[in-house]
């Protein structure tokens, strides 16, 4: 039996993140969403604004091949696979700070002044959630259960450039083996 497949352009999509923010934050043991359009909890953090590099979502799976004796691959195994999620802060506020350098290295606030640590401190896991509107009246949203910035890019101070903090979240496999979980509906009701 034959399957037709068409094309259909309407599924095709850019994404950018909602007007009230695209990334937000929340700490680990937070429940979590699971739809793409019922209202987060006021535990979550809206973390700001974006560059307009926006948001990458990296998979990379690891493989050892297994040989038979003339030397030819006969089977490929899967051997680890890591998922992150990265994206460059340009907003500079005690909630992206606490973010890049962790919560017990910042204090203050941004209208009366932020003292923040630098040191090599873990940063903390929590959860993370991207927002992001598609073509066609369509919404996406992004739940990372387990997630940890585990990468820090440099910070440039240049006339004419926002000051960015990019950051790379590796998302660890919850207790059900995901790394995140992806929603997305129509904002027709």
């Amino acid at each position: 039996m034959s399957t037709t497949t068409t094309n259909n352009a309407a599924n095709v999509s850019v994404g950018k993140p909602k007007a009230a923010g695209g990334i937000y934050f929340a700490p680990a043991g937070t429940t979590l969403p699971n739809d793409a359009k019922t209202a987060l909890k006021s535990q979550f953090q809206g973390l700001g604004l974006v560059s307009e590099d926006g948001l990458t979502n990296s998979i990379e799976k690891d493989s050892s091949d297994i040989k038979d004796w003339s030397g030819q691959t006969v089977l490929k195994i899967v051997s680890g696979r890591t998922e992150t999620f990265e994206h460059t802060f340009i907003e500079t506020n005690e909630h992206v700070m606490k973010q890049v350098y962790g919560p017990a290295n910042v204090s203050g606030d941004i209208t009366n002044g932020l003292t923040v640590l630098h040191n090599d401190k873990e940063l903390p896991t929590g959860v993370y959630v991207y927002e992001i509107l598609l073509t066609g009246g369509r919404v996406k949203r992004i739940v990372i259960p387990n997630g940890q910035i585990t990468e820090i890019g440099e910070v440039v101070y240049q006339s004419g450039e926002p000051i960015g903090y990019r950051v790379v979240i590796t998302a660890y496999p919850d207790a059900a083996g995901n790394a995140a979980y992806e929603y997305i509906a129509s904002l027709a009701s």
